[in-house]
């Protein structure tokens, strides 16, 4: 089943979720901010630190999927590679990025571009690692956007993936889901103005596949090995594959 913002359009999932971003974009940091309580920095961080001890390659080039507003490419600067590549579909998204890469002095290190996922505009074996926070949920094909990241890494390098998963256990479980299916949405349409990003966000998370599950689709896209590191009791979950 695919998960989509809008049902009352015949647009794809890739055009909903460019139009859902692009309208949210404006807000879209200080509700991250608030939602998550400020712990997604973390988040990131530890991700980062996971994929650190996989990269030896110095003057490395690194991809950012889905990169949105660019936080996770900033932070990827603790990497201390050559360059930062950072793709998103949503123009609006990559313009708030970019004023920050101007404020922080970054835009030669980082460079955003207009991209779809599923479609790399990069070469066979370019990149000597990639990252994608909070973004495989929203491919239209999962499948087919996790080749093309393969696709474009070098052989023995890593791909390192933050996603939201679903808490095992009680009662973070239910506490969890009506966090997201009520708390959210509510405060999201509050602030973001948008009727339908934060309802996507909990059917969205539903749905996706995680932990062994999206370990597997991962095998079966071009990747040697992926091992799950869930955190905050499940909330979120951290996955390195390796080409």
């Amino acid at each position: 089943m695919v998960v989509t913002p809008y049902s009352n359009t015949t647009e794809g999932k890739k055009e909903q979720v460019e139009k859902m971003f692009n309208e949210i974009a404006h807000r879209y940091d200080f509700i991250n901010q608030l939602l998550s309580f400020g712990i997604h920095k973390f988040w990131r961080r530890k991700t980062i630190r996971l994929l650190s001890t996989t990269l030896s390659t110095k003057n490395s080039i690194l991809l950012d999927v889905a990169t949105g507003t660019a936080d996770f490419a900033i932070d990827s600067l603790l990497l201390n590679p050559e360059k930062i590549i950072g793709i998103d579909i949503a123009n609006d998204m990559l313009a708030v990025g970019k004023n920050k890469l101007i404020n922080k002095n970054l835009s030669e290190k980082i460079e955003l571009i207009q991209a779809n996922s599923e479609e790399l505009p990069f070469a066979d074996n370019f990149f000597d690692a990639a990252t994608v926070g909070f973004g495989v949920r929203n491919f239209e094909n999962l499948e087919k956007g996790l080749l093309e990241v393969s696709r474009t890494l070098k052989k023995g390098s890593s791909f390192a993936i933050l996603e939201f998963s679903i808490p095992e256990r009680f009662p973070m479980k239910q506490l969890y889901n009506m966090y997201l299916k009520y708390i959210c949405p509510f405060l999201g349409r509050l602030i973001s103005k948008n009727p339908v990003a934060y309802n996507y966000l909990f059917e969205s998370v539903e749905k996706f596949p995680h932990g062994e599950k999206l370990n597997a689709i991962l095998l079966k896209s071009g990747f040697s090995s992926a091992v799950a590191y869930p955190q905050t009791f499940g909330i979120v979950t951290i996955y390195i594959a390796k080409k």
